[in-house]
Formats: structure tokens, C-alpha cells, sequence
């Protein structure tokens, strides 16, 4: 079953994480236990020049088909580490049409830019997975996807403007790679801490889903974070992937705007790409831990508001959230 997965595009979702591969692991020894998909004649046929870390000249032999991800490697890297499943590749990457050649969308290929692919086929566009697996860092990586292992979303490929029955390219430089994270933990499990005077209150149910109940109070109007359960668990550094469940409430309304609880999974992002208010409330808290977090305008969005979330310029926004896992 194809995953009907986002394609992150804002590329400055990336990853600063200092996770790397195992110190007493060598490259030959992790390639030998992982098997990449295999190139062929459509792989092949398209060229990627350039240095690596820039953006390559693509050229490609369309219309592309094929029944199966093809990968074939432009640059050989050299790094020490290797994209296994489970892993963070860090890549810089462009994407085309396998039917008109054209570009659909690409990372800026700066700092600023990486995008941190996970190699999971759970979670992310099978395909992708296949043409990163297995990569070490330093490398240059070719896929010709069919639609199969592409977007199981129709909402994602006009967004791109993909047809139904085209395949799709993708041209990754593997910059690094983090290391298979640990288990995500299944709800929060941290120590219960008191409750905070004049926030709201939060109830939970047998499985861990909160409840948040707004007091008849005018919101504060800076920023306010509470622990509602302290975690032992890893620590949030600036700009790191974390794994999450939360719900984010509107003051104001008291309606829920958001909930990865609702999806029946966590969601998975980069601190660096939400709200400032967001960002301030997770950096520094710890793995298991629970956090409550009353974000004003200017901690979340603004004077503009968001209209796709009914949150009014002048709307504070709550979240509870569980702090799950790092990477």
C-alpha cells in the first residue's frame, strides 16, 4: 500500500542532529549488510553534473518508464556513514517530471536547505526510501520512480503537476546521515508535575489523549510553557527532528484547530519550521516529557492569523504536547 505522505517541500525543514553511524561500525562492514535497489537502463540514461553540494545539470531520457524504483550513483561518496533503514539521510535534492523531464520542485542546496528524508518506507515515499537506501554520505543519488512508489496522492501530484501514470526522478547529494533514532515512545511517561495558576487544565483519557479545558480568564500575553509531566529522556536541541503528539487548541474559541491524536500517529517535524512560540516551548524540554504551552499572537501567527485554521490575528493559541523521540 502506497503512503499517502506530504512531500515536504520547505526546505528549510532540516535537521541538525549529531546523531551519527556507530563508532565501531566501518562503511564497508554496514554497506555489506544493506541491499540498494538495483539501476537500470532508465536510471542510467540520466545524467546529474556538477560538484557535489551544488545543484546538478539533469539530463533526462524521457518519457521515463519503469514498473520498479531504478538508482544508479553519479557521485560514489566516501563518508563513514550509510543510510540504513531506520536512519535521517540529510540530503540536498531536485525532482522532475520522468514524462516531460521538467523540474517539479528542488532544495535550495545551501546550509539553510537540507531536507532530512527518513529511510522508512513507513514513512516516507517508498521510492525516495529505495533510491536513498543505502547511500553513504558524499554521494550522488539517481531515481526513476514509477508512480507505484510515488504519490498515493492525487492532492500532491497536481500540486506538482505529475499525471496519474508518470513516473518521477529525483537527484539526491547525501550530505550526511543520522543513525536509526530510538523507539519513539507510545504516549509521555514522565514524572506528573503540579499544575500552573491561570493556565489551562489538562485531563487525560486511558490512552493518553488529552483534554484541555480554557479558564474564564483572559489569555497571558507572553509566552507560557508548563511542564505537566518531566521526561528522562534525550534533551530537544535547537533544530532537531522531533516526534510528537499534541493538540493545539484556540483560546479564544475553545475549538481544537489541530491534533496528531485524531490521525491515530505522532507527526514528525523540524523545530526550526514551527511557530516561534512552538519552537521555544519543545527546545530544551526532554524525551517523555509532556509540556502545555500558551502561545499569544506574536508567538504564533501573527497579526495575519491562520484562515485555514480559523485562529484570528488576535487569537492565543494552546498546546499540550508529548514529547516522543528525537530523530
Amino acid at each position: 500500500m502506497r503512503k499517502a505522505i506530504p512531500f515536504f517541500l520547505t526546505l528549510g525543514v532540516v535537521v541538525s542532529l549529531a546523531a551519527c553511524a556507530p563508532a565501531d561500525s566501518s562503511t564497508a562492514e554496514q554497506s555489506a549488510d544493506c541491499v540498494p535497489a538495483e539501476s537500470g537502463a532508465a536510471s542510467e540514461a540520466v545524467t546529474a553534473s556538477g560538484d557535489f553540494g551544488t545543484k546538478p545539470v539533469v539530463e533526462i531520457d524521457f518519457p521515463t518508464a519503469v514498473s520498479e524504483t531504478e538508482r544508479s550513483v553519479a557521485i560514489e561518496g566516501d563518508g563513514d556513514q550509510v543510510a540504513l533503514e531506520g536512519a535521517i539521510a540529510n540530503v540536498h535534492f531536485s525532482l522532475y517530471s520522468g514524462a516531460t523531464g521538467e523540474e517539479l520542485s528542488a532544495t535550495t542546496y545551501d546550509e539553510t536547505g537540507l531536507a532530512p528524508l527518513p529511510v522508512d518506507p513507513e514513512q516516507f515515499l517508498v521510492g525516495i526510501v529505495k533510491t536513498i537506501q543505502c547511500s553513504t554520505s558524499g554521494s550522488r543519488v539517481i531515481g526513476v520512480i514509477p508512480p507505484a512508489e510515488s504519490f498515493a496522492d492525487d492532492a500532491a501530484r497536481e500540486q506538482l503537476g505529475v499525471a496519474a501514470d508518470d513516473d518521477i526522478v529525483f537527484v539526491a547529494d547525501v550530505v550526511s546521515v543520522d543513525a536509526p533514532a530510538d523507539p519513539a515512545l507510545p504516549r509521555a511517561d514522565g514524572e506528573d508535575q503540579p499544575a500552573v495558576d491561570g493556565l489551562p487544565t489538562v485531563e487525560l483519557d486511558d490512552d493518553g489523549r488529552p483534554t484541555i479545558t480554557i479558564p474564564s480568564t483572559d489569555p497571558p500575553s507572553k509566552l507560557e510553557v508548563a511542564v505537566l509531566k518531566q521526561g528522562d529522556g534525550a534533551t530537544v536541541e535547537e533544530n532537531s527532528d522531533v516526534i510528537v503528539h499534541y493538540v493545539g487548541m484556540n483560546w479564544t474559541t475553545g475549538e481544537i484547530f489541530d491534533e496528531s491524536w485524531a490521525r491515530g500517529e505522532p507527526s514528525r517535524f523540524n523545530t526550526g519550521q514551527v511557530v516561534p512560540g512552538f519552537k521555544a516551548a519543545l527546545e530544551g524540554q526532554t524525551v517523555g516529557s509532556q509540556i502545555l504551552a500558551v502561545l499569544p499572537p506574536s508567538e504564533g501567527y501573527g497579526d495575519k492569523g491562520n484562515e485555514g485554521a480559523a485562529i484570528a490575528g488576535t487569537d492565543t493559541i494552546v498546546f499540550v504536547v508529548d514529547i516522543l523521540g528525537i530523530g
